[in-house]
């Protein structure tokens, strides 16, 4: 029997442990990576890809998929706690540490403030930004439909993150606090990682090594 209760508890707990302010440790980081975790064989394993890409160039230098055993059901709310065994195990794999993550998904742009981003971030000790696809929680203004264009995402008086628009024609991204970063720089670093795609490089390449789709077949097929 799965105490829900308990696991809420300490998701709350966790979140007063984040650090919301600038704790990045370099003035610009060598290595920048993305990760990424899906579900196979009927979602009995839980599969963590982390693309890690040398920066400015954000070229594909090293990624690892660590494949375990699913440890929890689906609960909304609980994601993380699915999630960061089979992250941890992708992260002790890595041959190349890097400097800053994104992790697919939420950051403190959750209702507890603990995103899979934030609880990763904060199991390795990484700097870590949320990246999300869809809104979890929050209320954000209206947004054009301009390329650039920007939100704050809020729950209450509290900003949670950022909705921005990264592509033309395409849903907005919801950008988060994950660990040991600020909300300005949260948002900066995406940017920086944009290559014309509606996601930043990073985790770009962590969804297409996770789903070996073309850009990541042809780069293995180079390194033959």
């Amino acid at each position: 029997m799965i105490n829900t209760t308990a696991l809420r508890t300490e998701q709350i707990e966790k979140a007063h442990l984040i650090v919301r302010e600038d704790q990045l440790g370099f003035s610009e980081p060598q290595w920048i990576a993305g990760a990424d975790v899906g579900f196979e064989q009927d979602g009995t394993i839980t599969r963590a890809a982390i693309a890690v890409l040398r920066y400015p160039s954000l070229e594909l230098a090293e990624y690892q998929i660590a494949r375990v055993p699913t440890s929890l059901p689906y609960i909304p709310g609980l994601l993380s706690f699915r999630e960061c065994p089979a992250l941890v195990a992708a992260w002790q794999q890595l041959t190349i540490k890097p400097q800053l993550v994104f992790v697919d998904g939420q950051g403190i742009a959750h209702p507890r403030r603990l995103g899979v981003a934030s609880h990763f971030g904060l199991l390795v000790d990484v700097p870590t930004i949320g990246v999300a696809k869809n809104r979890l929680c929050g209320k954000f203004a209206p947004l054009s439909d301009k390329v650039g264009d920007l939100a704050p995402l809020t729950d209450g008086d509290e900003q949670i993150g950022w909705v921005w628009n990264s592509k033309a024609r395409c849903k907005p991204l919801y950008i988060s606090i994950g660990h040991r970063i600020s909300q300005e720089s949260a948002l900066n670093w995406v940017q920086c990682c944009m290559r014309g795609y509606r996601l930043p490089e990073p985790i770009r390449w962590a969804d297409a090594i996770a789903s070996r789709r073309p850009a990541f077949v042809r780069w293995l097929a180079q390194q033959e």
